[in-house]
């Protein structure tokens, strides 16, 4: 069985290309892209004067219907910035699912950093956080307290935001209904407090949902949107928001070190990003859902030597797969073959997709890692 990608390695020389399902932050940039790069107006944006930075923070801001936007390196860095601006006050408290990414995966650097207390609230399957648990998990009403017709608790920090992601990226990479979003914009409204969305892949949840970026987080205070994982860039992330929190938030990225020079070397294929590659998302979903197909349709007979099942439910561009043999001993027999993938725990494989990855792609890969299973 050949690997898949084609025989490029035997005409060329270089070996054959990897399809790499590990993340779509391992795409390169376009041709497009680096046409971009090569020709990007730039200035310093230190100074608040590279003309492609501030036209990408200008744009994202439109796109997603905010006052402001802010050109950052990172998502992680994106999602500290924002936080830092809205816990003005040392010893703050934001609410997070116990399942998000900046529980899990950003170093504690919304405590370590910036001081600020998390209190994790138990996600559901679908990426959520029930409601009633987050009206208990709010332990003041920042509203009321201030005009003092209820007095703060001396034991409690103060509550002032709620985190949500979306997709979600370890339920599952659903997508939070507009109606939801909604409903917790409304219960942080009455309780005097902001709410913060990782949106590292807001632009799945769009597309998946067949609603405007600008509609889905209309109840959200602040979004970071990242430009380098489905969407192909090769570095950065935006913030949007109001555009008094979005000068707290450079304040917050200069004292990260965040704040580049000519970063407009970077804002250019952002830019593309941003506009051009939503479309694709499309294919990347179907390309995931072809794949969980086929694992299904295919993988039945299996189940004894491996293959324990798949989420229930693939609506953008990851596919996770339960095994009941160790996950990485099948990812190093799959990246004998050609393919890269992640393991998402001992028993879970991850497979992400992206515009690198071809409709053709999918089958070889299927037959790869069943053909792993049987012979294991």
């Amino acid at each position: 069985m050949a690997p898949p990608g084609g025989d490029a390695g035997a005409r060329g020389g270089a070996p054959p290309r990897a399809v790499d399902f590990r993340s779509d932050t391992v795409t390169r940039p376009t041709v497009e892209m680096r046409r971009a790069m090569a020709e990007a107006a730039v200035g310093d944006d230190v100074w608040g004067d590279d003309p492609t930075v501030l036209q990408l923070q200008r744009e994202a801001a439109e796109v997603f219907g905010k006052e402001a936007g802010l050109f950052v390196p990172s998502g992680t860095m994106g999602n500290l910035c924002s936080l830092m601006a809205h816990c003005h006050t040392r010893g703050s408290e934001i609410i997070v699912g116990s399942e998000s990414h900046i529980c899990h995966y950003e170093q504690g650097g919304c405590s370590s950093i910036a001081g600020i207390h998390s209190r994790q609230v138990p996600n559901e399957p679908d990426g959520t956080i029930p409601l009633p648990a987050l009206e208990r998990a709010v332990r003041t009403n920042r509203a009321s307290c201030e005009d003092h017709s209820h007095p703060l608790d001396d034991h409690f920090p103060v509550t002032r935001v709620i985190c949500l992601e979306n997709t979600h990226n370890r339920c599952g990479a659903h997508a939070l209904p507009v109606e939801y979003l909604d409903a917790v914009g409304s219960l942080a409204r009455e309780r005097g407090v902001k709410v913060h969305l990782d949106g590292a892949r807001v632009m799945n949840a769009a597309v998946a949902l067949g609603v405007s970026p600008k509609r889905l987080v209309q109840a959200c205070d602040s979004v970071s949107v990242c430009l380098s994982k489905g969407l192909g860039a090769p570095a950065g992330s935006v913030v949007v928001g109001e555009a008094s929190f979005i000068t707290k938030a450079r304040r917050a990225r200069k004292a990260l070190g965040g704040s580049m020079r000519q970063s407009g070397v970077l804002a250019a294929p952002g830019l593309l990003a941003l506009h051009k590659m939503p479309e694709k998302l499309v294919q990347d979903h179907k390309n995931a859902r072809l794949l969980a197909e086929m694992l299904l349709e295919r993988g039945e007979k299996h189940v004894k030597s491996g293959l324990l099942g798949l989420q229930k439910e693939v609506s953008t561009n990851m596919v996770y797969v339960r095994l009941s043999v160790p996950a990485n001993a099948v990812i190093s027999e799959l990246e004998k073959r050609g393919v890269l993938a992640a393991a998402e725990d001992d028993f879970t494989i991850r497979f992400v997709l992206h515009h690198e990855i071809s409709q053709g792609d999918i089958e070889p890969v299927v037959e790869h890692f069943l053909d792993i299973l049987e012979n294991l």
